[in-house]
């Protein structure tokens, strides 16, 4: 199998060699998602039961031991809160990328341009759950999300293989997270939405994959299993995974399982 990724990694890399390429296709998945998301958005209010909203101030946001901690709560809200966590961290890592040493003096302009395109799409992705929280909390950003602290500091920024080997880590666990999280879910436009966030974070993961050359396959066995599937996490999974960039503690205990 190893040998057919490698065959296939070097077809896709010659096919991949400009820029212009690369940037064209994670630009298709970004459009898309952004297109989706606003036609979603407008209908959105009507989509959690009663249920869904029965979180109470105190279970929302309490202090434990000078900690804040967010619960994300249950159902299909719990799940729309867990994934802009995780766009959120996407987006704040990112921020540290495109503000790092790295990117501003030795990444070459195809890198550049990929890391600035990323940037963007989490930015995107962060901004579209946040637009459809808000009506949810009572118009009430806080109560969306409180201010998270992220813990970035064994990251080089100003390292090539550091970002890079990070960036692939952080978007494989975004990959696997929304496959996770997507059976979870009740609600078929969030689902819908869901499966086309994930296929960008799968772009993202490629691209990056392929960027940073033939130390790690486009699609490697360490993401595709024996039947050629994508890998999936649970929620727990994926911020115990996280919790060394996530400084907030999450409260996921509400949220439904398999």
């Amino acid at each position: 199998m190893k040998k057919n990724l490698e065959n296939d990694q070097k077809t896709i890399q010659e096919r991949s060699k400009s820029a212009v390429d690369r940037r064209k296709f994670l630009k298709i998945g970004g459009l898309a998602v952004a297109g989706t998301s606003l036609m979603l958005y407008s209908c959105e209010s009507e989509a959690l039961t009663e249920t869904d909203l029965s979180d109470s101030d105190e279970m929302f946001r309490k202090e434990n031991k000078g900690r804040q901690v967010y619960n994300l709560g249950k159902g299909d809200l719990g799940i729309l809160r867990y994934a802009y966590v995780l766009e959120q961290l996407e987006a704040a890592f990112y921020q540290n990328v495109v503000d790092g040493g790295y990117w501003m003096n030795s990444a070459n302009a195809e890198e550049k341009l990929v890391f600035e395109d990323i940037y963007q799409h989490e930015k995107i992705h962060r901004d579209w759950f946040e637009k459809v929280l808000m009506p949810f909390e009572n118009g009430k950003s806080e109560r969306v999300l409180p201010k998270l602290e992220f813990d970035f500091s064994s990251i080089n920024f100003n390292d090539r293989d550091s970002v890079m080997r990070n960036s692939i880590l952080l978007e494989d666990t975004g990959v696997s997270a929304y496959n996770g999280a997507g059976p979870l879910l009740m609600n078929t436009d969030y689902l819908l939405l869901a499966g086309k966030i994930v296929s960008v974070e799968a772009r993202h993961a490629s691209t990056l994959r392929s960027l940073y050359g033939n130390t790690k396959y486009f699609a490697g066995d360490d993401v595709v299993n024996e039947q050629g599937l994508d890998l999936f996490s649970t929620p727990q999974e994926v911020l115990a995974a996280a919790s060394g960039f996530i400084v907030t503690k999450i409260n996921a205990q509400q949220l439904p399982t398999y």
